[in-house]
């Protein structure tokens, strides 16, 4: 199954955030924590240049804690400052305006040598879809959304939002790359929403899904499924899911679509537990 998704609108917004670089001081580079690197956009290094970043790793709740501990030293030993959040509770949201804060720190001690006095820090969120950028928003902001067209060189398709006296957020639209490389970065996108349902091979989403718990998290596999590989025989899995989860046709018969659903609905609802579905060795 080869996934490729690129709307015309994505290429705007690609567009878009090459041009409103100069009006802000920093970017948050918003991600996925249980897809660290295949949630993030490759031409995001390309788009941003040299501008400041802030790397957030969001949706931390889902993911594998230990993998999220081992992903923010390796991002760290890039020379990315990371954090750790979970905007839908809210938590570690203090630490998005602290790190941005303390990375910017050099810039408003020069600001300050030159007699000018700092004002709230401007930010361009940027992430593919489904990352959690709106939830972000919303957290910082209070719901309190600025009106647009209010500020110089801001027109009224961009929505710049105020977060108290210290932040100011110019939001973007989701970016997602025109080609993946890597077919299995498509599949775990796939595996945690990101991509529509609609474009996918669901069998195959969830036999790849299988095949990563028995890799990964083999003692995940054997409790919610009773086995211990997956093996060839992909008729035979599903028969032998559908038969234990008691998932029929009307006529009898196993409902492999159905059964391909339950699957992949099983993984994105935590049904396997927290999972994380990068690993930095399979990166360096």
């Amino acid at each position: 199954m080869a996934i490729q998704w690129f709307p015309g609108h994505m290429a705007k917004a690609r567009r878009e955030v090459s041009e409103k670089l100069k009006l802000v001081d920093i970017v948050f580079e918003l991600i996925d924590a249980r897809l660290p690197l295949s949630s993030r956009n490759p031409m995001i290094d390309e788009v941003t240049q040299q501008k400041p970043r802030l790397l957030i790793l969001n949706k931390m709740d889902l993911a594998d804690e230990v993998q999220t501990k081992r992903w923010i030293a390796y991002f760290e030993q890039q020379g990315l400052r990371t954090v750790a959040i979970n905007s839908f509770e809210g938590k570690g949201i203090q630490t998005v305006t602290k790190a941005a804060k303390e990375i910017l720190q050099p810039k408003f001690d020069r600001m300050k040598q030159r007699g000018i006095r700092p004002g709230a820090i401007r930010a361009m969120i940027v992430g593919i879809p489904n990352v959690g950028k709106s939830t972000l928003i919303n957290r910082l902001a209070k719901k309190n959304i600025a009106k647009t067209g209010n500020k110089p060189g801001v027109t009224k398709a961009q929505q710049w939002i105020k977060f108290g006296k210290e932040l100011e957020l110019l939001d973007t639209p989701g970016v997602l790359w025109p080609k993946f490389e890597d077919q299995r970065v498509g599949y775990k996108l796939a595996l945690t929403g990101a991509i529509k349902d609609s474009i996918l091979n669901m069998e195959e989403l969830a036999v790849y899904g299988l095949q990563f718990l028995e890799t990964h998290y083999p003692e995940r596999l054997a409790q919610r499924y009773e086995m211990t590989t997956v093996g060839d025989n992909i008729q035979s899995l599903f028969d032998k899911i559908g038969e234990r989860r008691k998932v029929y046709t009307v006529g009898g018969e196993i409902d492999y679509d159905k059964v391909a659903e339950m699957i992949v609905q099983d993984i994105r609802d935590q049904q396997v537990g927290k999972l994380t579905f990068d690993f930095p060795e399979e990166f360096e």
